[in-house]
């Protein structure tokens, strides 16, 4: 920046001397990569490797109609209703589930949901592996959870799928994103807008990217 006699004005930085060499190291290996000729070839990735559909094509097909109608509407569609198409497509649902509008469950037969769970609104299960969410769980609105990943040490991308589980009696805050491999345990709190990326142990609550421990939920 120049100040009106076209001499540099100069403001006092904040960063550490790491955070400045940091930066620089950054940028020579950005610099030196730009040189090479990306290694990623997505035109060799292979969909149906580490992936089991475990469905025909109809069932797909016929569930994507089901999904768009009833489950991706903001229409409150009872819940009794839903429970009973998801069980319809090999999901295993328990008792008094409550299923808010406007979720996005990519395959129900794998999903398993116990009784007296609440999932809410806008939120989106990739369940390329099997998703087991607990009895007395709170999944909040717009929850992410992925069971989908690629290995980017591989150059076609390859499939790096995992499980997730959510134990009895937890609460995953409103738009946290909880990775594949996951598990996490019985009456833990995720506050909202969390990262999870490894298994939380019991009776926790968690806050931030990578969520990390704050306090026990019960003294």
């Amino acid at each position: 920046m120049l100040n009106i006699d076209k001499s540099p004005v100069f403001f006092h930085s904040n960063k550490s001397a790491f955070d400045s060499y940091r930066d620089v190291e950054y940028r020579k290996l950005d610099v030196a990569h730009k040189a090479e000729k990306s290694r990623v070839t997505l035109d060799a990735f292979d969909a149906s490797e580490g992936l089991e559909r475990e469905a025909s094509t109809l069932k797909e097909v016929c569930w994507y109609l089901v999904k768009m109608l009833f489950f991706l509407s903001a229409f409150p569609f009872p819940s009794k209703l839903k429970r009973g198409l998801l069980r319809l497509f090999g999901a295993r649902i328990g008792k008094s589930v409550v299923i808010k509008p406007r979720i996005n469950i990519h395959m129900p037969w794998k999903l398993t949901i116990g009784d007296y769970s609440w999932v809410g609104e806008e939120t989106f299960i990739l369940n390329f592996e099997q998703v087991n969410i607990g009895n007395h769980v709170c999944v909040s609105q717009r929850v992410f959870l992925c069971c989908g990943n690629h290995d980017f040490n591989d150059t076609c991308m390859s499939y790096r799928n995992g499980p997730i589980t959510l134990s009895d009696g937890c609460w995953v805050g409103a738009s946290s994103f909880v990775g594949p491999d996951v598990s996490i345990g019985l009456d833990t709190v995720v506050c909202a807008a969390s990262v999870i990326t490894k298994s939380l142990s019991g009776n926790g609550v968690y806050r931030g990217n990578p969520a990390a421990f704050v306090k026990a939920r019960w003294k």
